[in-house]
This record gives structure tokens, C-alpha cells and sequence, in this order.
């Protein structure tokens, strides 16, 4: 934290029946109750914006906000009544004082990593001063040039339990107006409306950040038009696995509404609108990584969070059935799959992150202000490294990537914790938001007994990788090839064929016990049902060519084309981007020492 600075102003006011002396310097606004003996102050202690000056016995309370954490300061032309707290206007009498007030609005932190707006005023004898001091507080304000002024808000109206709308008019947009934070808010109307408005309709220079009002799926929405958007104005190929891209200058805040906010709560360390807007107000800024999915060179999807493949993707596509439940399908289809118990048998290749900082067993958690994402960025940036894939990647012989053959139960790339109210230590709790890695999470085939010790150790203290079962490799990139897609043979894709019409029949009747021949993936919430199809075909001049058909959803699943000859499950090709993105966030703060006390800006 910056030392408090030179001394701006320094008064005697009141705040309520108290005088205090309030003293404003660049970065801190600090109000002390007066004692008989005058105002003695002691050495700055700070922690989290929060000063401590040591108790003595002729000392008062003191209060300490940080200026950037003060969201406005209005003027008041009115006073409370003497007994039931009423409000009458001040009126001026000759030959009598009139006391003016202006009143701070500031950021309270409460247990939970919650924020909250709390407000104090001050009385001044005169007017004069009061301009003076409201003048000095509002310049010190303006000064910050990292808070937004205009912002561009997305609402999901159908996300989560249907709320978005309301609780962005009656809990974040009075505090935007409060902040003179100016707005332009739109309404989705379908599922992808924000990514396509981003694409083409929206006028970025205009804003200082974009908000979505949603779930998981909102955010992936909004990165998908921004990014996509960022890399046409640069003239960069966002279908080329191998290309560098460009990172957006615009920040992106979240406001939960949706059924689990895994990414809000994983930057945050709540699901809570207010603290989320407040974040937003002070103009925080949070890079985090994105991994981008390929099927050679064609772009699929971005994940932030989490991609995976068998359990939770079965669970995912599974619940997409069951959405008349709400959050409680999310339960019923976990029990599904864990009881159907489902395995994949395929190769998985990946290439390791060398040269960095922690390894995913650490027991540091990625928190504010990570060493390790500073660390590794800047590592990242003064030497960056650029992979390239080809078929013979991968092969065990091969210097730089390791490859991994056998059946699995689940396929997790952890981008962050993945952490949340249910799972608070998340899928891996020592992955880093901007490290420019992923967790690679592999579950082997085992019992359903070993997989409930497994699934269970995400809620408790205990090391879910201490499983034989269960390993982890921090990887840079990573690519997933199912069994029946290795083979070329004319004869094995007859099999393959053949087993994949008996594992549809097997998947309609389950009784059988046979296992599904292939699963879906699991991109930050949504389903990419199957995923990449590798469709050959002649186009009416003869010449041979191929096409990438991308399915992001079901309804999607349209596609013409003549002289279709031959199609086949492909492999993905995720790379993680170190760094692609800022979100209005701070990443989780340690706890306070004094979190337990009422006013935690009081010592």
C-alpha cells in the first residue's frame, strides 16, 4: 500500500454530536474523534486500506477509507431531526450559524469477502468550507483514471432463477448513478445476442468496460464477441492455433445471476451483485487467462474456467434436459452419472510448463496481488514462446510434449480453482488466475468407490490428488484424441462405425452396461456437442477439400453440403493465453485480522 502522502486538507468538523479532526491526503481520508488533550497521530499500520493507530487513553476512535475506495461525496442541504430521526430542511437565521454537511460514500468490507457501501457525513460550520472540501475530495477522485465513467451492460433475463433484471435495477444501478458511472444496458433477446452485438454492432470506443448481468454462460458470451472482436481490428487470425493474440483494453465486470457464477466467485471470493458492482465502481482491474480450443485450424470455443470431458461433461448435457428443475438438476444429474459411471478410453498429450513459479500441489493459494501470476507474466512477456503441433506430437520420444494413453473416467483443464459455495476449494485449488498455465486433471478408470473418495476430497481439506488414480500435470497446452478417431484404416472406421451405432443403442437402453463410445465437453458451463466434425466432401469442380463444421449448440446442428463421402470425430487443441483479458475484480483478499469486529475500518 502507497504512503498516505502529502497533506491536503485538515479540519475540525463534526460527525453526528462528536468533533473530530479530519485530515485528506492523496490516498487516505482519516476522521479521529478530538480528545481534551488535542490530536496525537501515530505511525501509518496499514492492511487492506484499514489504519491502526495504537490505543491510548486520550485518544479517540479513528476511521481511516482509502480515497480509491471511496465511491462519491454528495452535499447535503439537510439535517436529521432531534428525537425520531426525520429529515427538515436548514434554514438560515440571522445573527446564527448555519451548518453545512457533505456526506463520503466508501467501500465497507464485511465477513465473506462482501462489500458494502457505507456513508458517513460531516458537518462543517460554514459553507464555504464545505465546497472546499467536497471540491478536494471530488478532484482526488477524478484523478484515479482507472475508475470507468461510461459502461456497456448486458442482462440475461432468462439466467439463473429469471432475476437478472430486477437485481441489476434494484441493487447495482443505484449505485452506478450514486458513482456517476453512465451506462447504455441491453436486454438479450436470445442465447448469443451479446457475442454477435459485440461483433459487429457495438461502439467500443465509447466505453471504459463492458458488464454482463448473467451466469457463466453470459461471461463466455461477452469474452467471445470481445475477444473475437479485438482480433479482427488487429488483423489477427483467431482460427490459427499457433498465432499470438491480442489482448482487449476493455475491462469486464461480473454481476451474479445465474445458478452457480463459478468465474464471479473464483475472482471475487462471493456471489454477491453489490460487491460485484462496487468492484466495478473503484475500477479494479484482474487479468486472467483464456485458452483457446482448436480442431487444427479452425477456432472452436474460449474457456476461462473449466474444460472437460466424461463426468462433468456427461453431467452437463445431462442437466441441459432437466433445465425445468433449475439449480437442482445439477444434483440429480451428478447422482445420474456417477452411478452410470461412465469411461473414455483415448490419448491425451500435453506440453508441460517449464521454467515457472508453484506447481499445482502447492499449498499457496492464488490470491490479490499473486507473486506467482506477476511472476510468470512477466516471464511470459519478455520471452514468449510460440508451440507448434503436428502429428507427430505426439509421440513418447518427443522432447517437449508427454503423452498419456488409457481410459478415463474424466479429463479436467483447470484454468482457475474452479472453486464455488458447494466446492470452496474447487477442482484445483492451487491454480493461478494469470499464470499463463492450466491444470491438467486426469481420473483414470477405478471403482465407483475410489470416484466418491475423489469427488468428495473437492469439499473437504484433504488432497484430492493424493488418489493413485488421479494425477495433475500445470501444462501450457494439451490435446485430447479418442480411441476411435486414431485409426485411418478403411476396416477400423468400419468398426468404429459399427461401435458407435451399438454404443448410440447402448446409450438409449443402459442396461446392457456397455460404455458410450464418446462423451462431450464440458467449455465453462456450456455443452460443445460434438465438438469438431471433420467433414470431407468434393465441391463441384472436383477438387478435394475439407471443412471444419463447428457445433456450439444443438440448435446449431445445421449443415448442406453435396457429395458428403465420409465424416469423423476429431481431437481439440486447447493453448492457454497468458494474460488475454482484465475483469473488474482484485482476485480474493486474505481475511482481516479484525474481520470479526462490526465496523471493520475501526480500531
Amino acid at each position: 500500500m502507497e504512503r498516505p502522502g502529502r497533506l491536503l486538507l485538515l479540519s475540525e468538523l463534526r460527525v453526528g454530536n462528536a468533533a473530530c479532526d479530519v485530515s485528506l491526503c492523496r490516498s487516505l481520508l482519516t476522521w479521529k474523534r478530538r480528545s481534551s488533550s488535542g490530536p496525537v497521530y501515530h505511525p501509518f499500520r496499514p492492511r487492506f486500506c484499514v489504519l491502526w493507530f495504537p490505543w491510548r487513553p486520550d485518544s479517540g476512535v479513528s476511521h481511516s477509507v482509502s480515497v480509491s475506495e471511496i465511491i462519491s461525496v454528495r452535499e447535503e442541504e439537510e439535517s436529521r431531526g432531534r428525537d425520531d430521526g426525520s429529515w427538515k430542511k436548514i434554514k438560515e437565521r440571522e445573527g446564527k450559524d448555519c451548518r453545512l454537511a457533505f456526506t463520503v460514500l466508501y467501500v465497507e468490507r464485511r465477513q465473506q469477502h462482501r462489500w458494502r457501501c457505507a456513508e458517513v457525513t460531516f458537518t462543517c460550520p460554514e459553507g464555504a468550507l464545505r465546497q472546499h472540501w467536497v471540491g478536494s475530495i471530488r478532484e482526488q477522485l477524478a484523478a484515479i483514471a482507472s475508475r470507468p465513467k461510461h459502461l456497456l451492460v448486458y442482462i440475461n433475463p432468462c439466467s439463473g432463477k429469471r432475476k437478472g433484471k430486477r437485481i441489476y435495477e434494484e441493487k447495482v444501478a443505484p449505485l452506478f448513478a450514486q458513482a456517476g458511472v453512465a451506462t447504455q444496458v441491453i436486454v438479450t433477446e436470445r442465447a448469443n445476442y451479446a457475442r454477435d452485438h459485440l461483433r459487429t454492432e457495438a461502439e467500443l470506443k465509447k466505453f471504459d468496460g463492458v458488464v454482463c448481468v448473467g451466469g457463466d454462460g453470459m461471461f463466455s458470451e461477452i469474452i467471445h464477441g470481445l475477444i473475437w472482436r479485438t482480433q479482427m481490428d488487429g488483423g489477427v487470425d483467431p482460427d490459427s492455433p499457433d498465432e499470438a493474440l491480442l489482448p482487449g483494453s476493455l475491462r469486464i465486470g461480473i454481476i451474479p445471476a445465474g445458478s452457480t457464477d463459478c468465474i464471479c466467485f473464483a475472482t471475487v471470493g462471493a456471489n454477491d451483485p453489490v460487491t460485484s458492482a462496487l468492484h466495478v465502481i473503484v475500477g479494479d482491474s484482474q487479468p486472467m487467462d483464456v485458452c483457446s480450443v482448436h480442431h487444427n485450424s479452425t477456432f472452436l470455443r474460449y474457456s476461462v474456467s473449466l474444460l472437460g470431458y466424461g463426468f462433468y461433461g456427461d453431467v452437463l448435457t445431462d442437466s441441459e434436459r432437466k433445465r425445468w428443475l433449475g439449480p437442482a438438476r445439477y444434483d440429480l444429474s451428478g447422482v445420474k452419472m456417477f452411478l452410470t459411471h461412465h469411461y473414455y478410453e483415448g490419448t491425451v498429450s500435453y506440453l508441460p510448463a517449464r521454467g515457472i513459479k508453484g506447481t499445482p500441489r502447492d499449498a499457496a493459494r492464488c490470491r490479490s496481488g499473486c507473486v506467482v501470476c506477476q511472476h510468470n507474466g512477466e516471464q511470459l512477456s519478455e520471452k514468449p514462446e510460440r508451440y507448434e503441433v503436428d502429428e507427430a506430437s505426439d509421440s513418447e520420444n518427443d522432447s517437449e510434449w508427454r503423452t498419456i494413453r488409457g481410459k478415463f473416467l474424466a479429463i479436467n483443464a483447470a484454468s482457475m480453482s474452479c472453486a464455488c459455495p458447494r466446492s470452496p476449494k474447487g477442482l484445483s485449488p492451487a491454480a493461478h488466475l494469470a499464470d499463463g498455465t492450466t491444470d491438467l486433471i486426469l481420473v483414470r478408470k477405478c471403482s465407483r468407490f475410489d470416484f466418491l473418495r475423489h469427488l468428495l476430497r473437492h469439499t473437504s481439506k484433504d488432497d484430492q490428488f493424493d488418489l493413485t488414480f488421479v494425477e495433475v500435470h500445470r501444462v501450457r497446452r494439451f490435446r485430447f484424441t479418442p480411441r476411435y478417431c486414431q485409426s485411418n484404416s478403411d476396416l477400423d472406421m468400419r468398426e468404429n462405425g459399427k461401435h458407435q451405432l451399438f454404443s448410440q443403442i447402448c446409450r438409449d437402453h443402459p442396461a446392457c452396461g456397455c460404455a458410450p463410445a464418446y462423451s462431450s465437453w464440458n467449455c465453462d458451463g456450456e455443452i460443445l456437442t460434438h465438438t469438431a466434425i471433420d467433414v470431407r466432401y468434393r465441391d463441384p469442380l472436383g477438387a478435394s477439400s475439407r471443412i471444419l463444421v463447428e457445433f456450439l449448440t444443438q440448435e446449431e446442428f445445421i449443415f448442406s453440403f453435396l457429395n458428403l463421402n465420409t465424416f469423423s470425430f476429431c481431437s481439440l487443441f486447447p493453448r492457454v493465453h497468458c494474460q488475454l483479458i482484465k475483469l473488474f475484480a482484485r482476485g480474493i483478499e486474505e481475511p482481516m485480522v479484525f474481520e470479526d469486529l462490526p465496523n471493520p475500518c475501526a480500531i
